[in-house]
């Protein structure tokens, strides 16, 4: 038989599970990156779409192209055709693009070279500790040489 206390409840193992560091940092990614979604989007609209409408219309929305007949609108709503909007997969494709830039450029590529400096020291001193090791050993060697060399020049053992 199976005892019960060797099984941990269901209640415990969904403690285990959320006290996990790793589902603890995907919690805080998705806040901040929730958050830093806004930012982004506002820039792209407040930013890029009026660059954007300097050379076209005011918003990458208002690109598009009609499929099938005459595209007409009323309300933003399509009343005729089949529109194609392709500016708004831009604007999400340039939303996209400015998100992954700045994590990368402010987030990952940091944290990267910080590793690898951190990575550098700590070989660094595993290298000094060995050395350290290594001429200890040689003294050693040295002394038991010499004692060596004391007893097989006539000394003898008291």
């Amino acid at each position: 038989m199976v005892s019960e206390k060797s099984q941990p409840s269901l209640w415990e193992g969904f403690k285990a599970f959320l006290m996990r560091g790793n589902v603890i940092d995907l919690a805080v990614a998705v806040v901040i990156g929730a958050a830093f979604t806004n930012i982004v989007n506002s820039v792209v609209k407040g930013v890029i779409n009026p660059l954007v409408g300097a050379i076209g219309t005011k918003d990458l929305d208002g690109y598009s192209s009609c499929l099938k007949g005459p595209c007409k609108f009323e309300n933003g709503e399509v009343v005729s055709g089949v529109p194609i909007m392709w500016g708004t997969v831009l604007s999400a494709v340039l939303s996209f693009v400015i998100t992954a830039a700045v994590v990368y450029f402010l987030m990952v590529l940091p944290m990267a070279k910080y590793l690898a400096k951190k990575a550098a020291r700590d070989a660094a001193k595993e290298g000094v500790q060995e050395t350290l090791e290594v001429s200890e050993l040689e003294v050693l060697k040295e002394i038991r040489d010499a004692l060596v060399a004391q007893r097989g020049s006539g000394h003898t053992e008291s």
